[in-house]
């Protein structure tokens, strides 16, 4: 088979698809010492949220987002709390870390203007309205 050909995979082609999407994000963040996946954490921690909540805001697994986070609490852009009980672990975002996202945003927006202008504003709006559909459509799948 001829590995430039395109795959039937429709994960393989979402992942390829996303590390391209990723690259141009992390390149207009890295200003900020952010990458995506960083910039994507601090924006779900507004509030001191649980672990758990706060993995599943961003659809990674507990242990992944963990490993992650543990740079932006060395940088202070985050903060961990006990919750009532606890064994709960709330995770917060510090003035440093809302100062750092404020710096953030405008690249974040450039990155997305780059997307919307590279793939046109209709296709854009489309395919995020039908990854919200997969992702909706696979939550649904794993309650069944």
């Amino acid at each position: 088979m001829d590995p430039t050909a395109t795959s039937p995979c429709t994960c393989f082609r979402l992942r390829r698809a996303a590390r391209r999407l990723s690259q141009i994000y992390d390149t207009h963040l890295a200003p900020a010492g952010l990458s995506l996946n960083a910039y994507s954490i601090l924006r779900r921690a507004p509030q001191p949220r649980l672990v758990g909540e706060l993995a599943e805001a961003l659809g990674m697994d507990r242990t992944t987002l963990t490993r992650n986070l543990k740079p932006l609490l060395q940088a202070g852009w985050l903060q961990e709390q006990r919750g009532d009980d606890a064994r709960q672990r709330l995770i917060a975002i510090t003035p440093t870390g809302k100062a750092c996202l404020r710096r953030a945003r405008p690249l974040w927006q450039r990155a997305q203007d780059e997307v919307e202008a590279t793939f046109g504003p209709s296709p854009t709006a489309r395919l995020n309205s039908l990854l919200d559909q997969l992702d909706h459509a696979l939550d649904a799948g794993d309650r069944a």
